[in-house]
């Protein structure tokens, strides 16, 4: 340690650690696993009953402990490092306390020079847990508790580039130089502070793949798939017998409606090109013919895409959560969170307007006809091509988000956008298979769409976005070979579908 600054650590069991002592074992459960230790009566276990009621020196922990005993006990708290918390005491003041996220976390103190410059890392977070302030980051595999002000204040200052002097003036007296070094270095070697000596780059600015991370989306990353996060994760019903679960259908707004075409198997079958053309033809269109599409066609789209075709009811004594729907296209749990709506530019048999397709009375209902509105949802999709398309129909799809969140812990949002590129492809492939011209968006207003479709932003808003047109003439459905593709792996296959589908 920096200058011989005694650092003294000590350790218990985490809040949210459940330990009971059987007669040769211990269970200790907490809300991700249950882990089970052969431990009969002896030193060993009554070592591991002191880290149930508060935190201790890992030396009075080990007193009492034979030589092989402590090898044991060291061995076991490096197996159960994720149901521990280690609190860092610096100058006789426990300033930090250390939660393991990741089974294999054994962060390193780093060495901190009295002239490095030190900031906060950009994907670094504080946020309130358990009634402290914590720290915590996608690159770390660590949580941090400030559990003092002191350490609080620190981090703060961190916030812009500053020297052990500067962190040192700025504790008012509360650390040392030397203490400082050592309080950054643990936060440094968790992967929470950016170090830079003299005249060089930090390490941040410096590393090519971090600069091409968002922060968001790193964090993200970090925490819908398990090994950096220690909270529960999947289907867990987190919200079970605390919360009424959403029902599976949503009930339609009150409007004027509009009944749609309902296509017959047989006329489906009789025209349908083919799973292999569909996919082989698929393109991506910002252009349209001269005329425009026909609610007829809209009617199949919706049908074929969208349309509730079974609706499962449980037993009014049956466990809550178990309503569920079928629809062409799959979601997990058939939870079917996604609901569409359609933004009418130019379709002919269908007034302009703003409409919430029924999935189960297969209709539309108009829930805004300001053209100011329509406008600005044309506008935003526009924006998301270029300003190549000018769209015709605009298909808005929002998720009922605690449709999934009642069941899904940890992955609720990944799982619905996850749905809605299922649902992409899905309306990629009928749309092309009927001739259409569609286009998936990258881009689209959430915050717009929830208030110009009268929706609540937290309970279903927007989270993707796609657009219809009539298939312009000439579609080649192949490669230009001219304009610099190189083809690889029978491309000529897109040929082959463009002629099935109509192309030249």
């Amino acid at each position: 340690m920096a200058d011989n600054v005694a650092v003294e650590y000590v350790v218990g069991f985490r809040d949210d650690v459940r330990a009971e002592f059987g007669a040769t074992s211990v269970s200790l459960t907490s809300p991700v696993s249950t882990f089970e230790i052969r431990l009969p009566q002896g030193a060993l276990r009554d070592a591991v009953a002191l880290l149930t009621s508060d935190l201790v020196p890992v030396d009075k922990a080990l007193e009492g402990l034979g030589p092989a005993e402590r090898v044991q006990f060291e061995r076991l708290l490096e197996r159960i490092g994720r149901l521990l918390v280690r609190g860092v005491l610096i100058g006789g003041r426990e300033l930090l306390r250390i939660e393991y996220t990741a089974y294999d976390a054994a962060p390193q103190p780093a060495v901190v020079r009295p002239d490095d410059l030190l900031r906060l890392s950009g994907f670094a977070l504080c946020r309130r847990r358990s009634g402290t302030l914590v720290l915590e980051s996608p690159l770390a595999k660590v949580r941090v508790l400030l559990v003092h002000r002191t350490a609080r204040d620190l981090v703060a200052s961190l916030g812009t580039v500053r020297s052990v002097e500067d962190l040192t003036e700025s504790a008012g007296g509360d650390l040392t130089p030397a203490q400082v070094r050592v309080l950054v270095g643990l936060l440094a070697g968790a992967g929470f502070v950016d170090l830079s000596s003299p005249g060089e780059d930090f390490a941040e600015d410096e590393d090519p793949t971090l600069r091409q991370w968002d922060f968001h989306d790193l964090l993200f990353h970090s925490r819908i798939r398990s090994g950096r996060f220690d909270e529960p994760l999947g289907g867990v019903f987190p919200h079970r017998g605390k919360i009424a679960p959403r029902a599976a259908v949503k009930p339609p707004p009150e409007g004027p409606s509009v009944a749609l075409y309902r296509p017959s198997l047989e006329d489906v079958t009789r025209h349908d090109p083919g799973l292999t053309a569909a996919l082989e033809g698929r393109r991506s269109f910002r252009g349209y013919g001269e005329q425009p599409l026909t609610a007829e066609q809209i009617g199949e789209f919706l049908y074929r895409v969208a349309r509730v075709r079974t609706h499962f009811v449980p037993a009014p004594d049956d466990e809550p959560g178990g309503e569920m729907v079928s629809r062409p296209y799959p979601t997990g749990g058939s939870a079917f969170e996604l609901e569409l709506y359609l933004t009418i530019e130019r379709c002919s048999g269908l007034d302009q307007g703003i409409y919430y397709y029924d999935p189960v009375g297969h209709r539309l209902v108009l829930v805004n006809d300001a053209p100011r509105d329509r406008r600005a949802m044309l506008e935003v999709a526009s924006v998301s091509t270029s300003r190549e398309a000018d769209p015709d129909i605009l298909v808005t799809m929002t998720s009922r988000f605690q449709r999934l969140s009642w069941k899904y812990s940890g992955i609720a949002y990944a799982t619905t956008l996850r749905h809605t590129g299922v649902l992409y492809q899905t309306m990629y492939l009928v749309a092309t298979a009927m001739g259409m011209a569609p286009c998936g968006l990258g881009i689209g207003n959430a915050d717009m769409s929830a208030r110009v479709l009268g929706l609540d932003y937290l309970q279903e808003s927007s989270v993707g976005d796609f657009i219809l047109g009539s298939r312009p003439p000439g579609d080649p459905g192949i490669w230009d070979q001219e304009q610099g593709w190189k083809w690889v792996n029978d491309p000529e296959w897109g040929a082959w579908a463009g002629s099935i589908l109509g192309g030249p």
